[in-house]
């Protein structure tokens, strides 16, 4: 890692907090496996049906049990398994800091920064920042996976999942525009 001289200038009490909250990761992950489930139990159903059997009445209340518990189940497992690494971002005079879900925190300074911008929509929007080299990135002390990086031709980008983060993924692009006008 080089270092590399990021004058600050302008208070530094500024940092804005963008997290994801636990309660709407929660709710995210419920619809996206229960929208996921219920098309597999359906075909299982189907082919059963197809091969001769024929379901009692006490087979569809399992059935229904089966489409309301198995993914709020799997929801739950899976926010236990998260529930201290979830994604976050602070933006202040130095930089960014910031870490996607599950990830080793990462400190870019604003001088760093080639490029940022959203892909996605609604919960699955990501930011992509570019920087201008990879060694303007430091690894912040954290638990976690490495960062979530993309590599495509020659262009090096973090990725952090931000549409669930409160603010909102539109506040933290016009906070990023007001840090950064001419790379948004």
């Amino acid at each position: 890692m080089a270092d590399h001289v990021d004058q600050v200038l302008g208070p530094t009490d500024d940092t804005v907090s963008f997290f994801q909250a636990r309660g709407m990761f929660y709710v995210t992950a419920l619809w996206v496996l229960a929208a996921a489930w219920l098309p597999m139990l359906l075909i299982t159903l189907g082919v059963r049906v197809a091969a001769g059997y024929r379901p009692r009445p006490a087979d569809i209340v399992i059935f229904a049990e089966f489409t309301l518990i198995v993914p709020a189940v799997v929801a739950a497992a899976l926010m236990l398994a998260v529930w201290h690494r979830l994604g976050w971002l602070h933006t202040s005079v130095h930089g960014l800091d910031f870490a996607a879900t599950g990830r080793r925190p990462i400190h870019l300074p604003w001088s760093g920064i080639a490029a940022v911008a959203l892909h996605g929509r609604g919960p699955f929007t990501e930011l992509v920042i570019v920087p201008i080299a990879e060694d303007y990135a430091s690894e912040l002390p954290g638990k976690g996976g490495p960062p979530r990086v993309r590599r495509r031709g020659g262009e090096f980008a973090y990725i952090i999942d931000v549409g669930l983060m409160s603010p909102g993924p539109e506040v933290l692009l016009a906070e990023l525009h007001r840090r950064v006008p001419s790379k948004v």
